[in-house]
């Protein structure tokens, strides 16, 4: 789509400026149907699932969406940031940024928790943040909380990390990461999302800078307890909008970390660490050289002994097979199957995704998962009232055997894939606006997405609309 003239993009920040104070407004269209007989559900614990890898276990969805799509069954205006919503135990978790004074960058950081039945809220908790994103996109957060038994954990723009009672919002324990490792504002302020909790402890990309001479501490593993540090690895790679992911290779628990944050000379990649002791395993070199370069697709795990690895700016994706000893040795390359910040899907053998940096050079690529060759590339594009639509850089989500796909401009498509080619089965465009970049989150048998930006058309302000996605 052309871009939004001036002025709509003014009345758009206003608007949204407006919408991120403390009363938001809710609005309930209604009930959703009950669901069906025998309909497997599961909760959203992280901003990827339960399993890390964009899937659910959701069975006896909606199938031919009506007109329009999917019906509303409430919607709610937000602040800013990128955060995914959470849904465990019948609470939603909604993490952004209120009062945003463009100027000064000063404003509050929110944990709002949701009746994810009715969006109403149950708590708040809140907390004064300064941020000014230096390229201009939202100062809100960009990581969503990761909820495990009866707490919550969640990191702010900033590096400020706070663990919640699930049901009171009392904090339990916080700790300010930038102030503690000196970690630098980066690209776009701090990113990454904690791990999954692994017994008594979480993992943190963290990217902190030595203050004198040496290496920074770049992977913390920090108690669920009380906050305090269990281990640190040190290394001069940064942190990387990737969030770490917890997986057993070669029957060895390993948080497999995206290490690869601003830098100059520009370094990273991918770590490979004890879960137990902070041991590095491994350490594999991967990011583009180029300054301006972010890698934030997470480490997709295809096996005990195989992981993933996509940088859109130049190297592209790669995969890693890993020894008995945890040692890497690279099964393939392929400079045109790097993602930008999604995570592909895998399915029988084969790896499908939106490779490329930016929409004019994004395509929908399927790749042979152990040779890495590229199948089929899709363009996802169609015109419209004489204009070009598309998906872009899509984002993808697998459940019930079904494929589910949000462009980044609104459209929700349902898609056909295989290593033949790739069709849109169904789609409906949601709402018109840019940087829809938050997977959509599953969970009992309800579609929850983020609208992070205002709609150009209609200027409605960001927003959370929660979709009936049950079938009969």
């Amino acid at each position: 789509m052309n871009p939004a003239p001036l002025s709509i993009s003014l009345a758009l920040l206003c608007l949204a400026v407006l919408a991120s104070g403390q009363d938001l407004k809710l609005t309930f269209h209604a009930a959703p149907k009950p669901l069906p007989e025998g309909a497997v559900v599961e909760d959203w614990p992280r901003f990827l699932g339960a399993r890390d890898n964009a899937t659910s276990r959701e069975t006896k969805l909606l199938g031919k969406w009506p007109v329009g799509g999917p019906r509303k069954v409430w919607e709610l205006e937000t602040g800013e940031g990128y955060s995914s919503p959470i849904v465990v135990d019948g609470k939603l978790l909604y993490f952004h940024r209120l009062n945003h004074a463009n100027v000064t960058g000063t404003g509050e950081e929110a944990i709002d928790c949701l009746d994810p039945n009715t969006g109403k809220r149950q708590w708040r908790v809140k907390y004064p943040v300064s941020y000014v994103d230096r390229y201009g996109f939202s100062p809100g957060p960009r990581s969503s909380p990761v909820v495990h038994e009866d707490r919550l954990y969640v990191t702010g723009v900033t590096g400020m990390m706070h663990c919640l009672d699930l049901k009171s919002g009392d904090i339990i324990w916080k700790r300010d990461l930038r102030k503690d490792y000196n970690i630098p504002t980066y690209f776009f302020g701090y990113g990454p999302n904690p791990s999954s909790v692994w017994k008594d402890r979480i993992i943190l990309n963290i990217g902190g800078k030595a203050a004198r001479e040496g290496d920074g501490v770049c992977v913390a593993a920090l108690s669920i307890k009380d906050g305090k540090t269990i281990w640190e690895v040190k290394d001069t790679w940064g942190a990387s909008y990737a969030s770490p992911t917890i997986a057993t290779l070669q029957g060895v628990p390993c948080a497999v970390v995206a290490a690869a944050g601003e830098s100059r000379p520009p370094h990273g990649g991918l770590l490979v660490i004890d879960v137990k002791s902070g041991k590095v395993y491994d350490r594999f070199p991967w990011r583009a050289d180029k300054y301006e370069s972010v890698l934030a697709s997470s480490p997709l795990i295809l096996s005990d002994k195989r992981v993933y690895l996509g940088d859109c700016y130049g190297v592209g994706g790669v995969v890693l097979e890993f020894d008995k000893k945890l040692k890497s040795r690279v099964v393939w390359k392929e400079r045109w199957f790097g993602m930008h910040w999604m995570m592909p899907l895998h399915i029988d053998g084969h790896l499908y995704g939106f490779a490329g940096r930016n929409i004019p050079d994004t395509q929908f690529k399927c790749a042979h998962a152990d040779t890495g060759r590229i199948l089929w590339e899709e363009d996802m594009q169609w015109r419209d009232g004489g204009r070009i639509h598309g998906l872009f850089r899509g984002s993808l989500l697998q459940a019930d055997g079904r494929i589910f796909c949000l462009g980044e401009d609104g459209v929700l498509a349902e898609l056909k894939v295989n290593p033949e080619g790739a069709k849109i089965v169904q789609k409906a465009r949601l709402f018109a606006a840019r940087s829809s970049w938050t997977l959509p989150t599953l969970s009992q048998g309800l579609l929850y997405v983020s609208q992070n930006e205002g709609d150009f058309l209609t200027r409605q302000p960001p927003r959370i609309i929660c979709y009936d996605f049950r079938g009969e």
